[in-house]
């Protein structure tokens, strides 16, 4: 049995700030135990939509880099959120989610597939596609706490995804986001366990949790769901971690005694 930690943050545009933050909360869970740690999407900035393409990196930027060193000296796995990459076709960008081994080696990179294109009535309106590229990889990969299908905030509306991320082999997946006030408050919990007894898996759900700024407020409830459907652990307001233990014999349980992922009929 292996803890694991979702991280709950309120990014704004001082990077620097927004990474020693992300850096505390990571060795916080790690001094509590936790074997992988997600942050946040956007956990390294979230500012205003004109200022996005300067603060896009590459993979092998510092933001990244410095993640990369922070799982190789504390020996876990490490989800960086999400980042915007530079590099997207039409001079747009991408929002990339990277999974980090205990030796600092990318274990996987996920590119947003589903952007943010609403609007939910909380006066502003989304428009994510008008500067990020849509992905078109899905992406699991093996970690020492089970194999992990990796997704992004709008993506947890699409089941589809997660049908092939469990068909995959995912055991636990992964949803960093940064969920507004209006729609998460009704639906962020609810789609998160819904994912979770669908795929018989556990939901790693980081989130962004408080005030941006005075046009962007995000739900937070940074949570770990069970295979069961039942939220294990929850953060609370502003910064902080949600800390709950994967216990592959409750996993194999219940995809033994309610095989539905063996019923599915995918033709």
């Amino acid at each position: 049995m292996h803890l694991i930690a979702a991280a709950q943050m309120v990014s704004t545009a001082d990077k620097a700030h927004n990474l020693e933050v992300a850096t505390r909360l990571v060795r916080r869970a790690r001094e509590l135990g936790a074997r992988l740690v997600g942050l946040p999407e956007n956990f390294a900035w979230m500012g205003p939509e004109a200022e996005r393409p300067g603060a896009a990196e590459t993979l092998e930027g510092p933001t990244l880099s410095r993640m990369a060193q922070l799982a190789r000296e504390l020996r876990l796995t490490l989800l960086s959120g999400s980042v915007l990459e530079a590099g997207a076709p039409g001079g747009r960008l991408y929002n990339t989610s990277v999974l980090f081994g205990p030796e600092g080696e990318r274990l996987g990179v996920y590119r947003k597939m589903h952007l943010f294109d609403v609007e939910v009535g909380d006066g502003a309106t989304y428009q994510e596609s008008a500067a990020v590229a849509p992905g078109t990889e899905v992406v699991a990969a093996d970690t020492p706490v089970g194999r992990l299908g990796m997704s992004i905030c709008y993506d947890l509306r699409f089941p589809e995804l997660y049908r092939r991320l469990s068909k995959d082999g995912a055991t636990l997946l992964a949803v960093p986001a940064a969920f507004t006030m209006m729609t998460g408050k009704d639906h962020w919990e609810v789609l998160l366990r819904a994912r979770a007894i669908e795929n018989q898996a556990y939901v790693l759900a980081p989130a962004q949790g408080g005030r941006h700024s005075a046009q962007r407020l995000t739900y937070g409830h940074a949570m770990v769901v069970d295979p069961w459907g039942l939220v294990t652990a929850r953060a609370s307001e502003g910064e902080g971690l949600a800390v709950a233990p994967v216990d592959p014999e409750l996993l194999n349980r219940i995809r033994r005694d309610l095989p539905c992922l063996r019923h599915r009929r995918l033709d």
